[in-house]
């Protein structure tokens, strides 16, 4: 798992949560709906990486 991986993915979770709440606040759907796929698609990526680290030696 190589940090700059690590990063990216950490900064898309990030940024997924500022749009959505930025959605929320003006009521746009659309905003929050891109924002929770940002968020939800970084924490995944986050925890593929997690487990390809726990099995290697």
């Amino acid at each position: 798992m190589s940090v700059g991986r690590t990063i990216r993915h950490k900064t898309q979770a990030f940024t997924g949560r500022i749009t959505e709440r930025f959605g929320r606040t003006t009521g746009n759907r659309r905003l929050r709906r891109q924002g929770r796929t940002d968020r939800i698609s970084g924490d995944l990526k986050q925890s593929g990486d997690k487990a390809k680290g726990a099995f290697r030696p």
